[in-house]
């Protein structure tokens, strides 16, 4: 789960609105746009101490925490402010759809972003591996023979991929490559490993060396 920055209500510009906050929610894996609400400070303190996201509804004229009827809550993953700390973005894994008419998001037709996609994919093949009404699709007859052909699959894509980068075959390389990507993912379905996990390994690659490199700044006479 991501930590929550050091927020407080105090902190928070609420007179701006007469003690209401807008708050936009994002889909902490894919980044969709879910929905609008807004919080006053008995809201914004209730959802970042239960880490259910919590508004306050200004038709009921009190606090609802979303899901509390449907039971589709949405679990609080990150908070930030903008730089007028007089709006909130929140990140949150949805139990459930988003919208009350029973669509992903409050705006629909959504618009996906081509990172999104990729989670729509991953989705999609893991739909596949479970579902015996796609039997005769490509991913769930690669997947109906086994990890090792899975592999074997990669294996080949990532040697067209290389040999359509070094003829410098640059169509032919942005094909192989979605090809790669594909049986790369199919190959994770097969192991039991969300694509999730190696962002989140890149991640935190990325803020380790980050850091080391912000410590030899601070004192370049770190040996190493």
């Amino acid at each position: 789960m991501n930590t929550i920055p050091d927020l407080t209500a105090d902190s928070l510009a609420w007179e701006k609105m007469n003690g209401l906050i807008p708050v936009i929610v994002q889909h902490a894996e894919h980044g969709d746009v879910l929905m609008l609400g807004y919080m006053n400070e008995e809201a914004f303190t209730e959802s970042i101490k239960t880490r259910q996201l919590t508004f306050y509804s200004r038709s009921k004229q009190r606090l609802w925490r979303k899901g509390e009827i449907s039971g589709h809550v949405m679990e609080i993953q990150g908070v930030r402010t903008d730089c007028d700390r007089d709006t909130l973005l929140v990140h949150v894994l949805p139990k459930g759809p988003a919208c009350h008419l029973g669509t992903p998001t409050c705006f629909e037709p959504a618009m996906p972003t081509q990172w999104s996609f990729l989670h729509q994919l991953t989705m999609l093949i893991s739909e596949r591996a479970r579902s015996q009404s796609h039997a005769a699709s490509y991913t769930n007859q690669l997947l109906s023979s086994g990890i090792e052909r899975c592999a074997q699959k990669v294996g080949e894509e990532a040697v067209e991929t290389v040999i359509a980068a070094v003829a410098q075959k640059s169509t032919q390389l942005v094909s192989e490559t979605a090809d790669l990507l594909f049986h790369l993912l199919v190959l994770l379905q097969a192991s039991g490993t969300s694509f999730l996990e190696i962002i989140k390994c890149l991640q935190e690659r990325h803020s380790s060396r980050s850091k080391n490199a912000q410590n030899e700044r601070i004192n370049p006479h770190i040996s190493h």
